[in-house]
């Protein structure tokens, strides 16, 4: 380093390797070139091109190199007229200029070319080239400004044109790394095209092309590529397709395919069949990390320059008589280009870390949606989806902020190393006691890592177990309101979430504890350094103390991210194990079918002995010694009793359950439909369509086979109606003929249908039949499971399940005739059969008096009532065709500025904001005291050697301490104020939220996405619980920190545009959770229809919706942090230039000194008052969205104390209607209307009518879910209007269409509340047919009901509901299609245990099946919202035209063809 000469030689050895590499170069092209004389490929795209235009890259390359060439020329000239130089040979300083202006020539020569011969990138050696000059210019200023400072000498012109070297070579260098020359070539067709790369091309074809795609290098440094929206933000607030797509590298698409190819390579470089998550992410991520590791350690070391260079501004300072005022104006500019390079690297370090994270973070959702499609039926029942959307939600966001400090990992070590060399410079052996003092406090964080580690766990364990009961409440919340249990499982999510706050309280008190060591710890680690030094009699001035404590300040940022470092690698430790965990589950197995071609098959499905097993750890398999050959065109009907394995033959058909032994081969495309019907949100055409072309005629077809025509009719929009979540607002028939139409677009070979008759009425079942298996489908394979016996004859083929194996199979009258059990399914509808012929015969002779005298009012038929269109009703079809068939509207978002209410009604949610001005008083103690310290050792420590200090040394020192100490307790106490106010206020909003939501009534549900109200319960609670409190905190603090003016403007532009931004990225979460909660629970449906590569690309675009806003709300950031780092960098620099000019004596070196500490961290602090209010306001956007649902319009009170029934009512069970009018909406016509007609109590009522008649809005009156508009209903001579919702509906039992099961033991499915005795549940399983099955469990009546009920058949889940009513034994009993999934038989059990359990009991009871309804005291039928006829069975039948006539006419008519056949026996 003291070789006067070093620049030069290390200059000409540099120069000589540049033009020897050129010139290797050179001659390679030479050789290739004659050995092929011309590329026919460039000369054809050279002779299309007819103009090409030069961008900006390309002419600052030339104007740098002109710059610096027009220097070394000058500079070569003045050595030629003899001027000095700092090297003594005058050999080596005149042949350092000459290879300087040969090399520089020559690269304006290749750069000439390189416009010539139309270059998209600049070569690689020009930009090592430029690369390597630019570091040789840092380290020839550096030597220069090193010799000026320490010989106290002048500026010279070599000094100045070095300088000017070093600016153009900056702008060479940042050229090289973007490696572009951005040429827009034009081609002869007149397109103009830029030879970016292809991802400008793909994305021409978009409306909102990548702002940051394509902008130019130093719209990059400064983040100007978003001023277009940001003056899109500043005029309204921004909408989602306002917001600029993101860069096709940034693309789900991409990032997914990428990601793919790191798994692959992991799987082949470690031969296993599970690759490490842990090594793909490395391989995702290594590139950009490093590229980001680069900067971050370039603004590391930049950042310790001003630390270093202070001690010589304060003996300036000291010295100024002797110095001239160059040397300090050069110290300046020293600080302000170290501050120019740190500010620099830092935002482009910031940013690419954001980019990155976005990148994981979409790479990650993929790959859990992927993973969540092939599941196997274990592994999906060991994850529940409320989990899996806890891995997408949370885990993912822990994880990608995991890169935001990947980069801490880097710059500390550099941090400390640089602090250590600025210490040992200053104080010599007394840094050895900094690094000391500095390892301890690391040190001490160890343990407390490891417990919050473990405290991590714990709190993502107790927040998975609250989401998955909060989506398992929300998806049943009509079960739960109907059978009054609102308030247990209130106090159940209530309970879930006492365990997660206590682990989250843990949590933050250990993340108090770590605040308050990690703020205490410069003032701890400048005692002992100073401690250290006087013991050893080491000399302190102010220069040095001051450059120390610069040091200490600059430490303090490592010190505060080392805790925050180790926190989030705890989390995201635990998380990633959880995601790698769930990414290597088991599949469904990919081998388990055998596809054969269509023109090699003799049959469309083989299965040739095989065994399959849902659980294969189970020693007994699901279905064994499994036989069966279906030939094209065949209709094979399956049958069975409840639980006999028919749904899981089709299963073993689709490849979804285990297959232990044998072989199943499939020939052609298959269909499926399931039992529990599948129905996505969107429009009804979608589902129809499925992802196929609409053909209109196909369509049609379609639409008529399946019967929906007239359900288009009643809505306004028809077909392109919204469905709500789950198929909410239609009725069960409905969803379940959508999902056959569904079947039957796809036109595919072989259908499996899961018991499609269930669910619709019999005129309905009987044309679905004909028109639709038997007419459209007529040439294709279909199996289908069916209990309804009159189905069967059609059939080619007939198996009868029993306990997991075929036990028949045959043709309908070959059964008949064997004595194995297939007659007791049809004897059950036998007798159901001939109850109906018997009951239609003799209503035509004998005339029974009706039950109830105001029973029949003169209603006449139906053919008399004119069907209107509109008046019909299910739920919310109305509401629907007034918002052009919109159920579910967009997500509702605030917009424009926060409201000063919300800051007010967070900071106030607890004990009236009490704590606040606590918290923020014992802030602006610490740092008085923190500020005071720092003054008392500049102002008292002496200014040089030679001076004595105003106090003894022991004085300094113990008035530091003092100082310090009282700082360090007022962060402990500020520390614990704030984690208790945090998680106090967090919990509070929870409460009201959750009560709030339980409270709101099911119209609120039926048009509430579930995954908008699980977004809120889990990552806007988690803001709350771990961020928000924080993020408001380090605002305030900043701001007492800074004291000093912001910067409104730029703020007020900024925060226009990324406050929508936060709120657009907030609100497209939602739907990615809600799409992946649906595609999971129609796994089965999507991979039947090989739907899975469709609903990947609709996870992608959502991904895509989300990124958009996320990444550019995060620019926006960074566009604002650069621009205030700048400011301050000048202002800083301004100050500095003052000082310098200050004629000497009128400010103490050491407080100026002082001022330059604190200025060397203004930019920081600056752009931290920012961030975090920016942050803050961000943050605050959960608390907006948490806010919104915690103040839910309510159903009525549960308990009204003053208006409480009698214990023993209802004692009758006699309801009446009085002018009952019910609509759904106040603009909405209604859907009942005019119902009046009394139910007497303890009979038997049949409730009939079409499809969409009222029946299902009859029941829900009932109980109230929705309130009448008009009129009113009297139980036992109570209107049920006046009573509490809770003694309503505790009182009353209902059977459910949807049978209903919570994830919990048998035991808490029939008795949730624990009111009964175990001697009652065994009872209760008995009479409805579980006895012997819960029996045969090991844990009986603690066997496990999985999520859902899965593990339990459709048919035992509508048992277990009948078995609840068993046990409520209430006066009013209402079936709504209870039996519509059981097989004859077991429906003649149940009608039969029904009669006698409910013999003195009011039955009300709606059914598609006539049979359960004839022999009911009395029939009630709907037509159009409005009774139709209301009498006994045998009085209505007489009548040849009414409308109960027709449908016992037509339910006999279709099973006459079997009952002929089952006389044949």
């Amino acid at each position: 380093m003291d070789s006067p000469c070093l620049k030069e030689q290390v200059s000409i050895i540099l120069q000589l390797g540049f033009l020897g590499i050129l010139l290797l170069v050179s001659l390679g092209k030479l050789v290739r070139l004659l050995g092929n004389r011309s590329n026919a490929t460039d000369q054809a795209t050279i002779r299309h091109v007819v103009s090409h235009k030069s961008s900006i890259i390309d002419k600052s390359s030339i104007v740098c190199t002109a710059l610096v060439l027009g220097t070394h020329l000058l500079m070569l000239s003045m050595s030629v007229n003899g001027n000095d130089t700092t090297c003594h040979s005058k050999t080596q300083a005149f042949s350092s200029e000459i290879m300087q202006v040969i090399s520089w020539a020559v690269t304006f020569i290749v750069l000439y070319k390189i416009r010539r011969e139309k270059y998209v990138k600049f070569p690689w050696i020009l930009r090592a080239w430029w690369m390597c000059n630019f570091l040789l210019s840092v380290f020839c200023t550096t030597l220069d400004v090193n010799s000026i400072i320490t010989s106290h000498s002048h500026l010279r012109p070599q000094d100045l044109a070095n300088f000017i070297c070093l600016l153009a070579s900056a702008g060479l260098f940042s050229i090289s790394i973007h490696g572009k020359t951005g040429m827009v070539f034009s081609y002869d067709n007149g397109m103009r095209e830029p030879l970016l790369s292809e991802k400008v091309e793909k994305h021409s074809e978009s409306k909102r092309k990548s702002l940051y795609g394509k902008a130019t290098l130093s719209q990059l440094i400064t983040f100007s590529w978003l001023n277009p929206l940001f003056a899109v933000g500043i005029k309204k607030p921004l909408e989602q397709n306002d917001v600029p797509n993101v860069d096709i590298k940034d693309s789900a698409a991409f990032i997914s395919h990428s990601f793919s190819d790191c798994l692959k390579q992991v799987k082949d470089n470690d031969g296993t069949k599970n690759p490490s998550i842990y090594k793909a992410i490395f391989f995702f991520i290594r590139k950009k990390a490093a590229i980001n590791a680069l900067f971050a350690v370039v603004s590391a070391g930049a950042s310790y320059v001003g630390p270093y260079l202070i001690e010589d501004f304060v003996n300036f300072l000291t010295d100024k008589k002797s110095r001239s005022l160059e040397n300090g104006y050069l110290l300046a500019l020293a600080f302000l280009g170290a501050k120019m390079v740190e500010t620099i690297a830092q935002r482009q370090w910031a940013f690419g870390a954001y980019q990155l994270g976005l990148r994981l973070r979409a790479a990650l959702i993929s790959h859990i949606f992927k993973k969540g499609l092939v599941l196997s039926g274990q592994s999906r029942q060991s994850h529940t989806s409320g989990e899996i959307i806890n891995y997408m939600s949370v885990d993912v966001q822990r994880i990608t902020d995991f890169i935001w400090y990947l980069n801490v990992i880097w710059t500390l070590p550099v941090q400390i190393s640089l602090a250590m060399y600025i210490l040992h410079t200053n104080l010599g052996l007394g840094s050895v006691a900094a690094l000391v003092a500095t390892l301890t406090v690391m040190a001490c964080n160890i343990p407390i890592t490891r417990t919050q580690k473990r405290y991590q766990s714990e709190i993502m364990e107790a927040k998975d177990s609250r989401m998955k009961s909060t989506s398992e409440v929300l998806r049943n919340m009509k079960t739960i309101k109907l059978q009054a249990w609102d308030n247990q499982f209130l106090n159940k999510l209530e309970s879930l979430r006492k365990l997660e706050y206590k682990w989250l309280w843990k949590s933050l008190r250990l993340g108090a504890l770590s605040g308050f060591i990690f703020w205490g710890s410069p003032t701890f680690i400048s005692i002992v350094t100073f401690g250290t030094c006087m013991l050893m009699g080491i000399e302190l001035t102010a220069g040095r103390v001051l450059g120390a404590l610069a040091t200490f300040r600059m430490l303090q940022e490592p010190m505060y991210s080392l805790p925050d470092l180790l926190n989030v690698i705890a989390q995201s430790k635990v998380s990633a194990d959880r995601v790698a965990s769930y990414l290597q589950e088991d599949e469904i197995q990919q081998d388990a079918i055998e596809y054969i071609p269509k023109n090699q098959a003799q049959f469309d499905i083989e299965i040739v002995n095989a065994t399959f097993s849902w659980n294969p750890d189970l020693i007994t398999p699901t279905m064994s010694d499994i036989k069966l050959k279906v030939k094209r065109g065949m209709k094979v009907a399956i049958c069975g009793t409840v639980g006999s394995g028919k749904s899981s033959l089709l299963s073993c058909i689709l490849g979804e359950i285990e297959k232990l032994s044998g072989q199943v081969k499939i020939s052609g495309t298959k269909a499926y439909v399931p039992q529990s019907p599948w129905i996505l949100s969107g429009n009804i055409r979608d589902n129809i369509l499925f992802g196929n072309p609409y053909d209109p005629n196909k369509y049609d077809r379609t639409v008529q086979s399946c019967a929906l025509i007239k359900d288009f009719e009643l809505f306004s929009a028809g077909d392109l109606t919204e469905i709500g979540e789950r198929g909410i607002n239609m009725s069960g028939g409905q969803k379940q003929r959508i999902q056959i139409a569904r079947a039957v677009y796809q036109d595919a070979d072989i259908y499996l249908l899961d018991d499609p008759f269930s669910a619709v009425d019999a005129h309905t079942g009987t044309q679905l039949f004909a028109d639709c298996l038997m007419g459209m489908l007529k040439d294709k394979t279909i199996l289908y499971v069916t209990h309804q016996v009159e189905f069967l004859p059609a059939a080619d083929l007939i198996l009868v399940m029993r306990d997991g194996r075929i036990a028949q199979a045959g043709k309908f009258e070959d059964l008949l005739k064997q004595d194995t059990g297939f007659e007791v399914l049809v004897g059950a509808h036998s007798e159901a059969l001939e109850s109906i012929l018997t009951v239609e015969n003799s209503s035509r002779t004998t005339q029974d008096p009706t039950a109830d005298g105001k029973s029949n009012k003169g209603f006449d038929s139906t053919s008399e009532i004119q069907p209107r269109k509109h008046d019909s009703e299910h739920d919310l079809s109305m509401e629907i065709s007034e918002k052009e068939g919109r159920l579910v509207q967009d997500e509702e978002r605030e917009k424009g500025s926060i409201g000063k209410e919300v800051y007010w009604s967070y900071l106030t949610t607890v004990k009236g904001g009490g704590l606040v001005p606590i918290i923020l008083l014992l802030q602006s103690t610490f740092q008085i005291f923190l500020l005071a310290s720092n003054y008392w050792m500049a102002w008292a420590f002496p200014p040089t050697s030679d001076t004595e200090p105003v106090y003894k040394m022991d004085i300094i020192m113990l008035v530091y301490i003092l100082l310090a100490v009282g700082s360090a307790l007022c962060i402990l106490l500020r520390a614990m104020l704030l984690a208790v106010a945090a998680l106090w206020t967090a919990q509070t909003l929870f409460t009201k939220m959750l009560q709030s939501v339980m409270r709101a009534p099911m119209a609120f549900f039926d048009s509430t996405p579930t995954g908008r109200i699980l977004n809120r319960a889990s990552t806007d609670q988690s803001v709350l619980d771990m961020e928000l409190a924080w993020s408001m905190g380090w605002c305030a603090f900043s701001i007492i920190r800074l004291l000093a003016t912001i910067v409104v403007m730029s703020q007020r532009y900024y925060i226009a545009t990324a406050r929508e931004l936060a709120r657009l990225s907030g609100i497209q979460q939602a739907p990615i959770l809600h799409h992946f909660a649906e595609s999971i629970a129609g796994a089965a449906t999507i991979r039947a229809f090989d739907q899975e590569d469709r609903f990947t690309d609709e996870n992608l675009g959502l991904v895509d919706n989300h990124s958009r806003p996320w990444f550019h709300n995060m620019s926006a950031m960074e566009w604002l942090s650069f621009r205030l780092d700048i400011l301050s960098d000048f202002v800083f620099a301004f100050s500095l230039v003052l000082l310098v000019s200050l004629p000497e004596g009128i400010i103490n070196p050491g407080i100026a000194g002082l001022a330059v500490t604190y200025g060397i961290t203004l930019h920081e602090l600056q752009a931290s008052v920012i961030w975090y209010l920016c942050n803050a306001e961000n943050k605050m956007i959960s608390f907006e969205r948490i806010l919104q649902y915690s103040d839910l319009p309510s159903e009525a009170a549960l308990l009204i104390e003053d208006s409480r029934p009698p214990s023993n009512w209802p004692e009758m069970g006699k309801i009446c209607f009085r002018n009952l009018q019910i609509r759904y909406a106040e603009h909405l016509p209604s859907v009942l209307k005019n119902i009046t007609c009394t139910f007497p109590g303890r009979r038997k009522i049949g409730v009939v009518g079409r499809t969409g008649s009222g029946k299902s809005t009859l029941i829900q009156a009932i109980f109230r879910t929705i309130e009448p508009r008009e009129g009113s209903i009297l139980i036992d001579n109570i209107d049920i209007s006046k009573i509490g919702l809770h003694d309503l509906r505790s009182r009353l039992s209902i059977i459910p269409q949807d049978p209903t099961m919570f994830e919990g033991t048998v035991r808490g499915n029939l008795d949730p509340l624990e009111q009964y005795s175990d001697r009652e549940v065994w009872e209760a399983l008995e009479k409805c047919q579980l006895g012997d099955i819960v029996r045969g469990k090991e844990e009986k009546l603690d066997f496990e009901v999985v999520e859902n009920g899965e593990n339990w058949s459709a048919g035992q889940r509508q048992l277990f509901c009948l078995g609840r009513a068993l046990l409520k034994k209430s006066s009013i009993l209402v079936l709504d299609e209870a039996t519509a999934s059981v097989d004859s038989a077991t429906d003649g059990v149940i009608q039969k245990i029904i009669s006698q359990e409910f013999k003195n009991r009011t039955v009300v009871t709606i059914a598609h099946r006539i049979h359960t309804i004839i022999d009911s005291d009395l029939v009630l039928v709907l037509s159009e919202g409005r009774i139709a006829e209301f009498d006994t069975p045998t009085k209505l039948l007489e009548r040849e035209d009414s409308f109960f006539s027709k449908l016992i006419r037509e339910y006999s008519m279709r099973s006459q063809s079997f009952s002929s056949l089952a006389h044949l026996k």
